[in-house]
């Protein structure tokens, strides 16, 4: 499913002044990632041109437009690059209005927009923002918290603990970052981040209890916007005949959007502090991922030279 992002919503984080094409700004939907400098096109080569791209220029380009052409070849450029039709222009380091600017963006009904940051800047600051918001997107049911810097998604069946493993985790320090629903977004090939929709953003639900507000009971620091998924735990019922992990040698995986995501199945019964298990994962992934430790192969390893050495001796006595 293709995503969009209204220019409006551009316009209001980026702080961006409207010079011209006011009112077509709320007909505007952005959904591309990628931006154009526009350098060929200025000079009437357009085969390639993608037309959903906003467009930027800054000095490099309004030099070109002002010291290589006359003030009529200045205006017949810029209608004629307005007619190939893109969301809008951004110009870049505050700087002034080329002639004809206006003119094409009240015909071609595409707003013009300026900026007071370097156009390297802005650029990297916008794809970021876009590729958030347009990346591929779905929604589990589950609980998101970090715990020590990592990402865990806790899922498992409607009342199996997830909201109280967050409550305590919380309470120990960590930060939650969504209960309930969880979004989660493809920001790169091997990226997921999760958020929690905004109208129950910070909010947990405790049966028993019922709704708790975390940022204002436990603070700012308890709670996050978003969050990269670096592990997911899979919380289940314990069955008594069900043979679970116990050395953890293999890792299992689960696929969310096309990624693969490392995943624990964690059995729950009466007097396992559910907590610490995940602090424990949550430390012992990372150890795995960003550090390359295994403490299963490590063990492996050593039984297996003990075995090898033992052979070796009683050939040795024979």
């Amino acid at each position: 499913m293709e995503h969009s992002v209204a220019l409006e919503k551009i316009i209001k984080e980026f702080n961006l002044e409207v010079v011209s094409g006011a009112e077509f700004v709320s007909e505007i939907q952005v959904t591309s990632t990628d931006l154009n400098r526009p350098g060929l096109e200025l000079t009437g080569y357009d085969k390639h041109f993608e037309s959903a791209r906003i467009q930027i220029i800054g000095n490099t380009e309004v030099a070109f437009l002002m010291e290589e052409m006359s003030r009529n070849e200045t205006v017949a450029t810029i209608d004629s690059f307005f007619s190939l039709g893109f969301p809008c222009l951004v110009i870049t380091r505050g700087l002034d209005v080329l002639p004809g600017l206006s003119v094409a963006s009240e015909k071609y009904r595409i707003p013009i927009l300026r900026t007071n940051q370097v156009s390297t800047r802005f650029i990297s600051a916008l794809v970021g923002f876009l590729t958030l918001e347009l990346a591929p997107r779905t929604s589990v049911h589950g609980v998101l918290v970090e715990v020590y810097g990592e990402g865990v998604l806790i899922i498992g069946e409607s009342g199996v603990g997830k909201s109280e493993t967050a409550m305590e985790l919380v309470k120990r320090g960590h930060r939650l970052v969504a209960d309930d629903v969880v979004e989660i977004r493809r920001v790169s090939d091997k990226t997921l981040v999760g958020s929690s929709p905004e109208q129950i953003r910070h909010f947990l639900e405790i049966r028993g209890i019922g709704i708790v507000d975390v940022k204002n009971l436990f603070g700012m620091g308890s709670v996050k916007l978003t969050e990269r998924i670096d592990l997911i735990i899979n919380l289940e019922n314990w069955r008594q005949h069900k043979e679970y992990e116990r050395l953890g040698m293999q890792t299992q995986y689960k696929s969310i959007l096309e990624i693969e995501v490392p995943t624990l199945l964690i059995p729950v019964r009466p007097g396992r502090n559910l907590a610490i298990i995940v602090e424990v994962a949550a430390m012992n992934n990372r150890q795995k991922e960003d550090m390359g430790y295994n403490a299963a192969e490590v063990l492996n390893d050593r039984l297996m030279q003990s075995i090898n050495e033992d052979k070796d001796d009683e050939s040795g006595e024979n």
